[in-house]
């Protein structure tokens, strides 16, 4: 492993200019679920320019693409993200929330790193392939929509990964570590009203107030969180409201649900309430409803033996040697937080690492950068082992 260790370190290093403008030319033009055209053809040139064969539009997804190289098996996949947040505009360098453009798309959870830090990754294997002679096809995914799009499982559905044998992929945190939990299945769809525009005040009674609809939709999906399982979870924003004037009846409304749970046939079984109290908010109003499907996930599940690999790498490489000025940086954005954001951060590595994850989120509670790897909350005494002699 030392020998592979230092064969990254080189190759990283080598090009750490080349990656560092990638990121920054992708945190500088942030594009939003499925469309994502500038960002996706920058990594995938990037790709192609380093011998890669290119597949762009794979599986007829817009700006999906897969780069390959080398043959045979195993096939492993190394995923890269790029999509940015609506209105997640963000200058750099500046602690405080401040927009480039108020209202604007920008990369508030880092994937402009995220998908070239996979590509970094992508450089190191195919040298260390081609080097030592080894057998296998490298892929590298470009995987658009993520930010509530999923475009992963629609690159499954298209069978693009249907002879993988293994894939890995990372995202950026406040901490280095392993997330190693089950996630929530998750279905996303849309409920949109259509019923007739009236003066609220001459012609209420011709109206059919569309906006009435999404009301009652969103007071019986309230009421149903009290018959539903513990783990789900429905949430919903309301999208169209119909229009600013109070004194129109709305003919058009929309709101958009998202519904988690522990298995998909959880997940599916709420998704078919959900439908009949949008079909009675109907009933009640008069009015016409639609459903339109955006998007659904199963449940992660996590891999112990990828996750055994992964780990023992991050805790020979640790975490970076932080400057004086990147520490005063943190700690000017440290201001700006709340108690709450700081507990989601501290939450996460609680509930990916075990009681172990318990007691270094404790500990690090008023820490500014955490210097240390996360504990991983291996099974296995083995694998325990790994992390005392790496001493993370």
């Amino acid at each position: 492993m030392e020998a592979i260790f230092q064969f990254v370190d080189e190759v990283v290093e080598a090009q750490r200019d080349t990656y560092c403008a990638i990121a920054d030319d992708i945190w500088d033009h942030p594009e939003t679920r499925f469309e994502e055209f500038w960002s996706a053809q920058r990594l995938a040139d990037a790709l192609e320019a380093e011998g890669f064969q290119l597949t762009r539009d794979a599986g007829g997804i817009p700006n999906a693409f897969i780069a390959s190289v080398g043959e045979g098996q195993p096939v492993i996949a190394l995923l890269g993200e790029f999509d940015a947040l609506a209105g997640l505009s963000q200058q750099a360098h500046s602690a405080e929330p401040t927009p480039l453009t108020p209202g604007a798309n920008g990369h508030g959870c880092g994937h402009n790193l995220l998908g070239t830090a996979a590509f970094a990754a992508a450089v190191a294997a195919k040298g260390w392939l081609q080097q030592h002679g080894d057998s296998g096809t490298l892929r590298f995914y470009g995987c658009p929509g993520e930010e509530g799009g999923s475009g992963k499982t629609f690159m499954v559905r298209e069978g693009l990964f249907d002879d993988v044998d293994a894939a890995l992929t990372w995202h950026p945190e406040a901490w280095a570590g392993m997330f190693s939990t089950r996630t929530l299945a998750n279905i996303q769809a849309a409920w949109r009203f259509t019923g007739t525009a009236a003066h609220a005040a001459n012609s209420p009674h011709l109206g059919r107030s569309a906006l009435d609809a999404v009301t009652l939709m969103t007071t019986g999906s309230n009421f149903l969180n009290e018959h539903i399982i513990e783990k789900a979870r429905v949430h919903y924003a309301i999208t169209d409201t119909g229009g600013v004037s109070p004194n129109v009846v709305q003919a058009q409304a929309e709101v958009l649900y998202l519904i988690r749970a522990p298995e998909m046939a959880d997940a599916e079984q709420i998704f078919a309430r959900i439908e009949k109290i949008a079909q009675g908010a109907a009933l009640m109003t008069e009015t016409q409803v639609s459903c339109r499907f955006e998007k659904a996930c199963s449940s992660y599940l996590p891999n112990r033996t990828l996750e055994a690999a992964m780990y023992q790498a991050v805790c020979h490489y640790g975490t970076p040697a932080w400057s004086d000025e990147e520490r005063a940086f943190a700690a000017a954005i440290r201001a700006t937080l709340s108690a709450n954001d700081i507990n989601n951060s501290l939450n996460n590595i609680a509930g990916t690492s075990g009681e172990e994850g318990k007691t270094f989120a404790r500990r690090h509670r008023d820490t500014l950068l955490i210097d240390e790897v996360a504990p991983w909350a291996a099974t296995d005494n083995v694998l325990r082992r790994i992390h005392r002699r790496r001493r993370c």
